[in-house]
């Protein structure tokens, strides 16, 4: 299980990667579909600094927090990171559709990604049996 939920966190710093990409450039970008599905006007809103540090770079650090989290085997440490992750994404995806009215793509499916973690992460923390330590 640590297996799967680290790389779906490589997975989400990859697409997080991608959309800090998008934060810095100033071209069209490859993402940019049509007036509903821009990544640039997302990545390039007031909603997408927090600090002047960019909301993607937070992912990224994130995701790899995660990562490095399932690989220890801190299980509710996990959880309760992934939940608070998962919180900051609907937080984020209600500015989308409600305030920016516009879709990133890389958002959607980082959202994805963090909703498919969350829950491994929780049945892993909760419905598996606990690792037996060697005295």
């Amino acid at each position: 299980m640590r297996y799967a939920i680290a790389l779906l966190a490589l997975a989400g710093a990859l697409v997080a990667t991608l959309a800090l990409r998008v934060h810095y450039s100033t071209g069209t970008e490859p993402c940019s579909i049509n007036e509903k599905w821009d990544c640039g006007i997302v990545n390039h809103s007031p909603f997408a600094e927090i600090a002047h540090i960019p909301v993607a770079a937070i992912g990224i650090a994130g995701y790899l927090t995660l990562a490095g989290l399932a690989l220890a085997g801190q299980r509710r440490w996990l959880a309760g990171l992934a939940l608070v992750a998962l919180g900051f994404s609907l937080y984020l995806t209600r500015i989308e559709k409600y305030v920016l009215e516009v879709w990133c793509f890389y958002c959607v499916i980082s959202l994805g990604i963090i909703a498919a973690l969350t829950v491994l992460a929780l049945w892993w923390a909760f419905t598996a049996p606990p690792v037996r330590r060697r005295a």
